[in-house]
């Protein structure tokens, strides 16, 4: 028996074949003919091996007959973790790529935001989102979402519902030449935040929690960003933002505040550095930046895709990572235009590469460096390492099971690979076709339950949400 945890909730799941994640040593570790155990609180009870399946089954009370099996081609890793998404922004998806970043806020995502105080739209979208999400591995997403508090909320039920673990925020913005009507006063902004954290920790939802949400620099006056730092301390909650994007974005931030030494400065001002808070992008921090970065424990989130899709810069993630910094991966839709982490893995792969050719001396990411930063990397950067990332007992069982050889996917394979390779080929080549299951917190959510198209689940929260949200005016 190699672990386990004595508890007192029954074993609801046991699972025998291989198991592939990521410690903090190894990028890639491979257990195979491994048994794990999940208990009825969605916990890893014990790891063990297949020889000690009926010491394991009589230590725990189950029946080596109620073990689940998996297929050759079959494993089982951990469920991916989408550190900056915009639920918001999967309307348009797929479009809408051929402006910089600030124009493209301008004409296409403002305009498009701004309709989410109409919750029937709100519905439609997050519902598809999180959906959407969940079949191609992401177990646990960091959404941005709105300046509308009620639609923000409705995405919290929404994830709940479906059994994702997310993080979820209100979008604060008190400046906005450039769509008028789609900000906030301050005031505004204050009451609203507080009034969404509230709310959403009232639900007590096991898995999902507010995050403070400054858009970034740009969007709000350091007055704002002041009382955002003391909402987020005052309540010990996560903060997530944008920073360092884009060249023009970056010289606005010097502009605007003028008394800090840099973009990193601001945020660090205003208490909004924190070891709970992730910043989207980075592309052009300074090595004194990321030292800040290190020293107040705070993360990035490399969204390569939409630094690409955007024209925004490449991020160095090794320079991140030698730094000491935490960091994810994020999908950024919709300036990234897939949903899915697995291409989020690929096109951090694929900058890597482009910072190689720049520099042959450059120091290429593996796949399996790459991997750990899609698992336990995303995790450790939303500050949830010690309930998700990797396969521990004691963590939450957030996995995804994954046949690399699933009838109509897209992977051929022409003779028997050993389980590293078929990590390589999902990793380079699968989609949600391989991915047969996703469990949450020892729940399957993967298959879902009720037909994906059905609209039964969409009305139920709307109607539930018209209910619980309504307030005086």
């Amino acid at each position: 028996m190699a672990h386990a945890h004595r508890t007192t909730a029954a074993i609801s799941h046991v699972f025998r074949g291989t198991f592939i994640h990521s410690t903090q040593k190894t990028a890639v570790q491979i257990l195979e003919d491994a048994l794990l155990g999940v208990n009825a609180e969605g916990k890893i009870a014990f790891i063990g091996t297949g020889v000690d399946l009926h010491k394991l089954a009589q230590a725990f009370g189950f029946s080596p007959s109620e073990v689940t099996q998996l297929t050759q081609h079959e494993f089982f890793m951990p469920g991916m973790v989408d550190t900056h998404i915009h639920a918001s922004q999967y309307s348009y998806a797929g479009t809408a790529l051929d402006l910089p970043l600030l124009q493209w806020l301008n004409t296409y995502t403002f305009p498009v935001e701004s309709r989410f105080k109409d919750l029937d739209f709100a519905n439609r979208v997050y519902t598809r989102v999180v959906k959407r999400t969940l079949r191609n591995g992401t177990t646990t997403a960091c959404y941005f979402a709105t300046i509308h508090s009620d639609a923000s909320l409705l995405l919290g039920q929404i994830a709940n519902d479906f059994g994702q673990r997310a993080l979820v925020g209100k979008v604060c913005m008190d400046r906005n030449e450039g769509v008028k009507h789609y900000k906030e006063t301050i005031q505004e902004s204050q009451e609203e935040t507080s009034r969404f954290i509230a709310e959403l920790l009232n639900k007590k939802y096991p898995l999902v929690k507010p995050i403070v949400t400054p858009r970034f620099a740009l969007s709000c006056t350091g007055a704002l960003l002041g009382q955002l730092g003391a909402i987020a301390k005052n309540n010990n909650l996560h903060i997530q933002s944008h920073i360092s994007e884009n060249v023009e974005e970056v010289n606005l931030v010097k502009e605007l505040f003028p008394e800090s030494e840099s973009y990193t400065d601001v945020y660090h001002r205003h208490n909004l550095l924190t070891d709970k808070t992730v910043m989207a992008h980075g592309c052009y921090l300074s090595d004194k930046e990321l030292d800040l970065f290190r020293e107040t424990g705070a993360s990035v989130s490399h969204c390569p895709n939409s630094n690409i899709a955007l024209c925004s810069g490449l991020l160095d993630v090794r320079n991140v990572l030698n730094h000491k910094v935490k960091l994810g991966l994020g999908t950024d839709v919709a300036g990234g235009y897939s949903a899915s982490m697995l291409d989020a893995v690929r096109r951090t792969l694929d900058t890597s590469k482009v910072l190689t050719i720049q520099d042959p001396e450059y120091n290429t990411l593996t796949f399996e460096e790459v991997f750990r930063l899609a698992t336990l990397g995303g995790s450790q950067a939303l500050s949830l390492d010690d309930q998700t990332g990797n396969f521990e007992v004691g963590k939450d069982f957030d996995a995804l099971r994954v046949n690399v050889a699933a009838p109509g996917a897209p992977i051929d394979l022409i003779q028997c690979e050993e389980p590293k390779i078929l990590l390589e080929k999902f990793l380079n080549l699968g989609d949600d076709r391989n991915i047969v299951e996703v469990f949450v917190a020892g729940r399957m959510v993967v298959p879902f339950t009720e037909p994906v198209d059905s609209c039964t689940a969409e009305s139920k929260s709307l109607r539930s949400l018209h209910l619980s949200t309504q307030h005086p005016t």
